[in-house]
């Protein structure tokens, strides 16, 4: 061993446990004579949760920053100054050898000092100067790049600071509105971790105008993140190329290149030296080189944390660009343009620095009356053209299409320029020069954006011969050198991405008719379909219609593999297990919207059959922009009935809660307007304040005008007998009903009347749900209404989907569905959870169940039927061989019901889900179970398949009975190559300890389970080294995306940045079992209770912004 290692790095750590456990709550002063700064500590203390866990923080961050400078003496000397000499002697006792005397270099390197830890005060004046000199280079440069706003390239005389210009955009994300309130304790949390927050827009959104502000702001230090964070880098991504480091792209971007004494180097060193005190705010992700996205490339290390762990990093892109696929972000948003509100404030702002303000005013007055153009106008890109527009010629700004806008804008750019040159203008069309240079200028854009670059090398330019300084006069491009000084080059920079784009598509419509649009744009998924949607709605909206039936048909035959045997419930039947989840589910309802855009585009007929050839279905909700409603209303509007071909739609109403009532009737009024009779509809209407007549007839008069509707959900749309009528009423309209949600609504005995009468209108009727929530609602389906409901139901021969979950019918109601639940022969799904039933009923139901030999779904949860029940239900089971999905959650049964279980599981070789959660089974029953799905079924002579071969979801979580012996002995046996979700979190009243060979048996198993997605651990804890294999093992399987654990149960010092660890409720959540102190306290509850009173009493109700009493 070399001299002095034993108190070098190596052994230092080794003592952070029992230092750690000692010093506790007086971290805050070892902090101060380790050297660390005041922001420094308030940064551990906001990232932590209690005290021990802020000084191991605190003791890792300084070996971190100071390396072999960071040596046992040198932490005894900051004890023993911090006045905590009792943790120094306990250190000695418990580590003999530290009452050794120095040897001879340690005694040199403290007499150099080359051991003490960097305080503030301790830098030699050359690494301060140059230090200093980086911040305000950098903040310098900031203001002299930054400061000067410029929209429009075009135009140099505009160029007002972005002060005058900016203001606030749109969050998705509730109350967050800027960066800062991430780190606002009014607004966030601040036990959350804020290291990696994700930001992202469509073009032109206003990213990169987000991210100047926030720089400006943050190097000034008028914002909480300016404050937290004196290295503030903002680099724009597409600068970044391969092989470049970080502190090489730092010093690239954010410093000038005359700085001295700054240099790579020294950079790096002021980074480490900072390492929770640097912010990254990196813009445009979607334009990072491909080359510069590779694993080992400085981006990808910097996001996955493997350099600079400790700083903060915010990133914008456009959606769906793969920033996840580095870390997961702790927190995103999506910048969704501005308000109306802000829309004002914009042109105001603009016309103010033009110096006309009468234009703002009729514009404002303008856009109050055109729905299209002022959804336009919510991105801010399109909001300056408008201005702009507006500004020379007000006649020309109502497009109508985006194409339509951004053809204006080129006219009135060709009239400027003609105008500065003298050239006479065509009245048909653009000078023939210009015309040309365009196409040729479109290509080269093209080509840049297949590359995934916005910029064109002029070099290149000249050697295709492209007249670019013409180009330069018109505005549509600018010339500049690179802002790189390491790759220095002249360069054309379109003004915005989106005239790339604009250029592109046109150049691609020029063409298109010639080439194949998929070899063209080399389109192989619809995710690339997704990538160039503005190009492929600019090529479309050109001023031939044959190059968007051209593009249209391309795409349908993407589509066509993509979707092939793609149906309405793949999309709209999420709580189908059996239905795959196709990666193209997720892409369709994007895929559908980009239709419409194109559509709008283009309303003409040919490109009308083609959307109709791309889609199977048509998917759309409330909350589509006005563009996409206009060609949702056209695609209806000229729907041509016939009997080979009905056109399919699911349309979900139940949005935000933005959307009020009102403007979701009038959504459906504008959008059917009069009979469809070619449409097949479903109609989802969840969460909607319709309970009052007028709103209800409002939504008659919709219903009437489509015969077709197939399905209608009204769950929780707040209904009573008076509004419910004219809806039941309006079933005589739709005589091809086939699916009916009357779920979380109080139907009383007024309003199972009403329901009754329904039913006899609906012939064709297969799926009602009337799911209840026993525990909110005061009025749920009692036993003597499913006794009504029953008689009703007894003509729905074709019932094959049934959900009464959580209404009290309890034993007798159960009678009286038994009754009729024969006739319901082509029965799939039935569920009765939680509906008051006990052995006595289950019997009935048992009785009844031998005639629903198609049933794929039985869901019996929450009643309390024992093993009793159970194995009543077991000897049956074999006669069901198609179940798959079984829900037995929190229904009292023990080991002897799960052995009968276990026995009748053989015979049910399709079961996909299995869920006996919450019960009180022991190992040995739950070690059964997974060995009797683990074997090869004796039924099947000639497959030999496993039992369990199709599970894909297993719960046996928080039984009683489950130690951590069980889960050994589970993980040991266990091979389901199906299975993707398995829970065994173990009863949550205290944490079961794993030792580590149960740990290890965990982390083995993953091996044998391909094909997981989700694992389940709560309320255990582990040693670290079990805890860190099991981690490992998840991080490292090909499908495994989250593993829930609890974080008490997290070993003390271990690393848990894995970006599959999720954390699950913790034990606290059990905390409302105890009874509170307050009431003990019979004043205090005869208070609260009047309050109350007086509250309900004197208050109306307020649901979607409509002020309603409620009926009696």
């Amino acid at each position: 061993m070399a001299e002095g290692q034993s108190v070098s790095d190596r052994g230092v750590r080794r003592i952070f446990y029992f230092t750690k456990e000692k010093v506790s709550s007086d971290w805050r002063d070892l902090a101060f004579h380790l050297g660390f700064e005041q922001a420094d500590i308030d940064n551990i203390e906001g990232k932590n949760r209690d005290d021990k866990s802020r000084c191991m923080d605190l003791l890792e961050e300084w070996l971190k920053c100071n390396g072999d400078r960071a040596t046992i003496e040198v932490l005894m000397e900051a004890l023993s100054e911090a006045n905590l000499q009792s943790t120094v002697d306990g250190l000695k006792s418990k580590y003999p050898e530290l009452n050794a005397p120095l040897s001879r270099s340690q005694l040199e390197r403290k007499v150099d000092g080359g051991h003490l830890p960097e305080k503030k005060g301790d830098r030699n004046e050359e690494d301060m100067s140059i230090e200093n000199a980086f911040l305000g280079s950098m903040r310098k440069y900031y203001e002299l790049r930054l400061t000067k706003f410029k929209p429009l390239i075009w135009n140099d005389n505009f160029a007002p600071t972005i002060d005058d210009l900016f203001t606030e955009l749109n969050f998705s994300s509730g109350n967050i509105k800027r960066l800062d309130d991430l780190f606002n304790s009014n607004t966030s949390e601040q036990s959350v971790a804020r290291r990696f927050i994700l930001i992202e827009a469509e073009p032109g959104g206003g990213k990169t105008t987000f991210m100047t502000k926030e720089a400006l702001d943050a190097v000034s230090q008028k914002t909480e993140l300016g404050k937290r964070h004196n290295i503030v880098l903002l680099i724009r991504l597409r600068e970044v190329r391969e092989g470049e480091s970080i502190e090489e792209i730092v010093w690239d971007q954010c410093v000038d290149e005359t700085t001295e004494g700054v240099d790579a180097q020294s950079i790096k060193t002021i980074l480490q030296r900072n390492p929770s005190r640097v912010l990254f705010l990196l813009d445009g992700f979607d334009e990072l080189h491909p080359k510069a996205k590779a694993d080992r490339q400085a981006i990808p290390k910097l996001l996955s944390g493997k350099v600079y762990p400790n700083s903060t990093i915010v990133i914008t892109s456009r959606p769906a660009a793969g920033v996840q696929q580095y870390a997961q972000p702790d927190y995103r948003a999506s910048i969704i343009g501005f308000s109306f509100k802000h829309v004002m404030e914009y042109i105001g702002q603009y016309f103010t620095v033009v110096g006309n303000q009468d234009l703002a005013k009729t514009l404002i007055g303008h856009l109050e009356d055109d729905g299209i153009l002022r959804d336009l106008v919510e991105n801010p890109m399109f909001l300056t053209l408008v201005c702009v527009l507006w500004e020379e010629d007000q006649a020309i700004v109502s497009a109508g299409t985006m194409t339509g806008l951004y053809d204006n804008l080129q006219t009135c750019l060709i009239k400027k320029h003609c105008k500065r040159e003298g050239v006479d203008m065509p009245t048909d069309g653009i000078p023939s020069d210009l015309g040309r240079a365009l196409l040729q200028l479109g290509k080269l854009a093209l080509e840049a954006l297949l590359r995934k670059e916005i910029q064109l090398d002029i070099a290149e330019v000249e050697r295709k011969n492209v007249n670019w300084v013409l180009l330069l006069k018109l505005g549509v491009v600018f010339s500049e050198a690179t802002a790189s000084k390491l790759h220095p080059r002249r360069q054309l920079t379109f003004a915005h991405k989106t005239i790339q784009e604009y250029l592109a598509g046109r150049y691609v419509a020029s063409v298109v008719l010639n080439h194949d649009i998929i070899d063209l744009l080399k389109l192989t998924t619809v995710s690339n379909v997704l990538e160039h949607s503005n190009l492929l709605q600019f090529t479309c909206g050109s001023s031939d219609s044959r190059a968007a039936q051209a593009v249209m048909e391309g795409l349908a035959n993407i589509s066509s593999k993509k979707y092939e045997g793609l149906q309405v419930e793949n999309v709209t039947k999420l709580d189908w297990p059996w239905i795959p989840r196709q990666e193209a589910c997720k892409g369709y309802n994007g895929f559908a919207r980009l239709c419409l855009d194109i559509l709008n585009e283009r309303m003409e007929p040919g490109v009308l059959q083609a959307v109709r050839r791309a889609l199977p279905f048509m998917v759309s909700h409330n909350a589509i922009n006005s563009r996409q409603h206009a060609a949702l209303k056209y695609y209806i509007q000229n729907i041509q009935p016939s009997a080979q071909y009905l056109h399919k739609m699911a349309l979900d109403m139940g949005g935000p809660s933005q959307f009020v009532t009102a403007q979701v009737l009038q959504f459906l009024e504008q959008t059917f307007q009069s009979p469809t009779p070619g449409l097949v509809l479903d109609l989802s209407l969840s969460g909607l304040f319709l309970g009052a007549p007028e709103l209800t007839e409002r939504l008659v008069s919709v219903l009437k005008h489509v015969p077709g509707l197939r399905r209608l959900n009204l769950s929780q749309t707040y209904q009573y007998a008076p509004s419910l009528q004219p809806i039941i009423d309006a079933f005589s309209h739709t005589p091809m009903l086939e699916e009916l949600d009357l779920s979380w609504m109080d139907l009383g005995d007024d309003e199972i009347e009403v329901v009754q009468a329904g039913l006899k209108r609906l012939p064709h009727l297969a799926v009602l749900h009337f799911k209840a929530d026993i525990y909110e609602q005061e009025i749920t389906i009692t036993a003597e209404g499913m006794s009504r409901l029953a008689h009703s139901m007894r003509k729905l021969t074709g019932l094959r989907e049934l959900d009464i979950s959580s209404n009290a019918i309890g034993d007798d109601g159960m009678e009286h569905l038994a009754d009729v639940l024969p006739i319901f022969t082509a029965m799939q799904i039935l569920v009765l959870a939680q509906v008051g039933m006990s052995i006595r009923g289950l019997r009935k139901l048992v009785h009844a169940l031998r005639f629903l030999t198609g049933l794929l779904k039985l869901d019996i949860s929450e009643n309390h039927i024992g093993d009793i029940g159970l194995e009543c239900l077991a000897d049956i089971l074999p006669s069901l061989p198609a179940v798959k999905v079984l829900e037995l959650r929190k229904t009292g049964i023990g080991d002897k019901g799960m052995s009968a279980l276990v026995r009748a599981l053989p015979y049910l070789m399709e079961l996909q889900v299995l869920d006996v959660s919450e019960n009180h089974i022991g190992d040995s029953e739950i070690v059964a179970l997974v060995q009797t799905l683990c074997r090869s079924s004796s039924l099947d002579k000639e497959q030999n398949p496993l039992v369990g071969s199709h599970v894909k979801e297993l719960d046996f979580r928080e039984n009683i009975g489950l130690t951590a012996a069980g889960i050994e002995r589970v993980s040991q046996i266990i091979r389901l190559p199906a299975l993707t979700t398995l829970r065994m979190s173990t009863y949550p009243e205290v944490l079961t300890h794993l030792p580590d060979t149960a740990a290890m048996a965990v982390a083995d198993a993953l091996h044998r389970l391909p094909a997981l997605e989700r694992l389940h651990l709560g309320y255990i804890s582990m040693e670290p080294a079990g805890f860190q294999a099991v981690v490992q093992a998840a991080e490292e399987h090909p499908t495994l995306r989250k593993l829930w654990y609890t974080k008490e149960g997290v070993p003390e010092g271990v690393d848990t940045t894995a970006s599959c660890l999720t954390w699950s409720r913790t034990l606290k959540r059990y905390s409302w079992q105890k009874v509170p102190e307050w009431m003990n306290d019979p004043k205090a509850i005869f208070q609260m209770i009047a309050g109350a009173a007086t509250t309900l009493m004197s208050a109306d109700f307020h649901v979607f912004g409509t002020n309603v009493f409620r009926p009696k």
